[in-house]
């Protein structure tokens, strides 16, 4: 959309509340949900979830009234009076749900990933480019200072990445053993599409690399070979860059490490159990230090989506940010069951421009 259409948009809405319709009720739901209630500029007025038992827990704690809880997302949408929807469902759904907010003229906040298929996140991306509104992807770290920090850096000093080497890890097996995650057709895969989305996020989103090829191999927990509950898997990018990534879900705590390494020395973005990422930078000399961040207040992701939704700007996680997760990540799967094989990526699908 042009920056007049959405400044325009962001005028018309400026003067009123931001009303927002939750679809899935559990964590995502929840967390994100109780976000748009703390704000003073939106609310929360309606919730859909298809368990009744999770219906009525995020309904009463979202305060959204009996009448406005629904069990089918789309009767939800046909019977409010809706400015936007979150959506916070297994990862398989978000296409459709995407769809039915489109042809709503809504504008959404959608939990990563964006889709589980390809030719669904090219077909959004399309699709968003005709649009007034907003569709962000629930990418926090788009939000975080030390990754923010971290891209202005490589940007404003020009410096390229050679290598990079990264791991997340948590108790994800054994967490989510009876979960939707461990169902393929609701999660897309395992591991690598549900935590280890964020991780491959964070680098191509801080690097603004090209990934060009995928490699990798996976411990899969199914016979299927669809759910991995491990995997190692190196990206090569057009500009000379490769990145070695581990994802593990059979550790018994959190720890996410990205390691950033040029020619003049490193950027180390580490983190533990959840907690926004720390910066360290690494000179020539081995010597090292964290900088001040000094950005003020960040927001979280219903402040950020809502202030896109005013100033007509584009959200900090878009739908081509998604995309391009969704062409790594399967192309990763396809090369897991391909023995390894380096599998190309479609430029098309991961063009910043």
């Amino acid at each position: 959309m042009s920056t007049d259409t959405k400044l325009e948009t962001a005028a018309d809405e400026s003067e009123s509340l931001v009303s927002v319709g939750v679809v899935g009720g559990g964590f995502i739901g929840q967390t994100v949900g109780d976000q748009f209630r703390e704000l003073d500029d939106a609310r929360v007025e309606a919730i859909a979830d298809i368990d009744s038992k999770t219906l009525q827990a995020a309904g009463n704690e979202l305060g959204v009234s009996e009448q406005a809880r629904y069990e089918d997302y789309e009767v939800m949408l046909e019977s409010e009076d809706l400015d936007a929807i979150l959506i916070g469902t297994p990862h398989t759904l978000h296409y459709e749900q995407i769809l039915t907010a489109m042809e709503h003229d809504l504008h959404i906040l959608c939990d990563k990933p964006l889709t589980a298929n390809l030719n669904h996140a090219r077909d959004l991306v399309e699709r968003d480019t005709t649009r007034d509104e907003v569709l962000m992807v629930g990418y926090q770290r788009h939000l975080y200072q030390a990754f923010v920090e971290t891209r202005d850096i490589l940007k404003n000093e020009g410096r390229i990445p050679r290598w990079i080497t990264a791991e997340i890890s948590q108790d994800w097996v054994d967490r989510f053993e009876d979960a939707w995650r461990m169902n393929p057709n609701l999660s897309g895969g395992g591991y690598l599409y549900d935590t280890g989305s964020h991780i491959l996020d964070s680098i191509l989103w801080s690097t603004g690399l090209t990934p060009t090829a995928v490699s990798a191999e996976m411990d899969f927990v199914d016979d299927e070979q669809r759910v991995d509950g491990q995997s190692h898997v190196t990206i090569r990018f057009e500009e000379g860059t490769t990145a070695t990534i581990v994802c593990s879900g059979e550790t018994p705590c959190m720890r996410e490490h990205i390691h950033i390494w040029d020619e003049e020395g490193a950027i180390y973005l580490e983190s533990q159990d959840w907690e926004p990422n720390k910066l360290t930078k690494i000179d020539s000399t081995s010597g090292e230090y964290a900088p001040h961040l000094d950005r003020g207040n960040p927001p979280n992701k219903a402040e950020a989506f809502v202030r896109s939704i005013r100033n007509g700007k584009n959200p900090p996680a878009t739908a081509l940010d998604g995309l391009r997760v969704t062409a790594v990540t399967e192309a990763a799967y396809e090369s897991a069951r391909q023995n390894s094989e380096f599998v190309a990526i479609d430029p098309n699908d991961v063009a910043l421009e």
